[in-house]
C-alpha cells in the first residue's frame, strides 16, 4: 500500500506540475531547450537530411495495453454522476441550463455522446495504442469501442468538407521538436501534443453536461518508468469551448501498463454505465 500510494503520488505531482505549466501558470525555458536523442528530439531530419517518420523520430513510445488507475474524483468517474452534479467545470449559464434539462431518455441512439474525444480518456478502461502507419499514431478504447487517430505532419485544420466526428480530427507532435524559423512544438520536450477539432457535441459527463462542436482539446502525453519496472502513462488535458465554458477545463489521468490484451472487454456506447 505504501508503495503504491508513493507511485499514485508521484504521477499526481508530475500531472499537476505538467498542468500548470500547460495553461501558463509555470515558466517554460527548460521545455524550449533541445535535447540529445536519448532525452527528446533535435530534428526530424535523418543523416541524409531527408525527413523522418514520426514513429522513427519519436523520443518516447507509448505503445501497447494500458489500464486506467483511477485515484483523483472517483466519485465521477467509476459512479454515474447525478443529475446537476458540474462542481469543479467552468460552465456557463447556458451549459448549465442544458445539463439541468437532461434526462437519460434524450440519449437514445446517441449514446456516444459520453465517449467523445473530449472526455474518452477520463472513461475508465484499457487503452491499446499502436502505430497505425509511420506518420498516425492510433489509440484503441475498450469502453464505448473508439478509435482515435493522431495525425503527424497533417494539417492544422481538418478538410473544409470534413464532418465532425466522436473523435474529432487529431493534429499530434513531438513537443519540443523544430517547427522551422526557430519555433518549436509547445510542451514539455519529449512530450506528445495533440489538438483535437471538429468533433461532434458530446458531454464533459454523462449526466449531460455539454461541450460543443466550437470546442478544442489539448493534450500532453508523458510516461515514465519506476524502479520496481511498473510503466506509467500521464495524460493532461485541456477543453476550450467558447459556447459552454467559461475558461479551460484542465484534468489529468494517468494508465499502469499492462503486458498483453487480457482483461480488454469491449462494450458499445451505453448511457446508463460508467463504460
Amino acid at each position: 500500500m505504501k508503495r503504491k500510494a508513493q507511485v499514485v503520488n508521484k504521477t499526481a505531482l508530475l500531472a499537476c506540475l505538467l498542468v500548470l505549466a500547460l495553461i501558463g501558470l509555470l515558466p517554460r525555458d527548460s521545455e524550449a531547450k533541445q535535447t540529445s536523442a536519448a532525452g527528446g528530439p533535435q530534428t526530424q531530419e535523418g543523416a541524409t537530411g531527408a525527413p523522418r517518420s514520426a514513429h522513427a523520430s519519436a523520443p518516447k513510445d507509448f505503445t501497447g495495453y494500458w489500464v486506467s488507475v483511477v485515484t483523483e474524483q472517483w466519485n465521477l468517474r467509476m459512479l454515474m454522476p447525478p443529475k446537476g452534479q458540474y462542481s469543479l467545470l467552468p460552465l456557463n449559464a447556458e451549459a448549465r441550463g442544458v445539463a439541468d434539462a437532461w434526462t437519460l431518455e434524450r440519449d437514445a441512439g446517441i449514446e456516444c455522446r459520453g465517449y467523445g474525444a473530449a472526455i474518452i480518456m477520463r472513461v475508465p478502461g484499457r487503452l491499446y495504442i499502436h502505430w497505425a502507419d509511420d506518420d498516425t499514431l492510433q489509440i484503441d478504447t475498450d469502453s464505448g469501442s473508439q478509435k482515435r487517430l493522431l495525425h503527424f505532419g497533417a494539417p492544422a485544420r481538418p478538410p473544409a468538407d470534413g464532418q465532425p466526428q466522436w473523435q474529432g480530427y487529431s493534429v499530434a507532435a513531438w513537443a519540443g521538436m523544430a517547427m522551422g524559423r526557430g519555433a518549436k512544438v509547445p510542451g514539455p520536450a519529449g512530450n506528445l501534443r495533440v489538438v483535437t477539432t471538429q468533433m461532434k457535441a458530446g458531454y464533459l459527463r454523462k449526466n449531460g453536461v455539454p461541450y460543443s462542436e466550437k470546442a478544442t482539446l489539448e493534450e500532453y502525453f508523458d510516461n515514465f518508468t519506476e524502479p520496481d519496472g511498473n510503466s506509467w502513462l500521464v495524460v493532461s488535458s485541456i477543453v476550450t469551448d467558447p459556447q459552454y465554458l467559461t475558461g479551460q477545463y484542465a484534468s489529468t489521468v494517468h494508465f499502469k501498463k499492462i503486458p498483453d490484451r487480457q482483461g480488454w472487454d469491449p462494450t458499445p456506447c451505453r448511457a446508463d454505465q460508467v463504460r
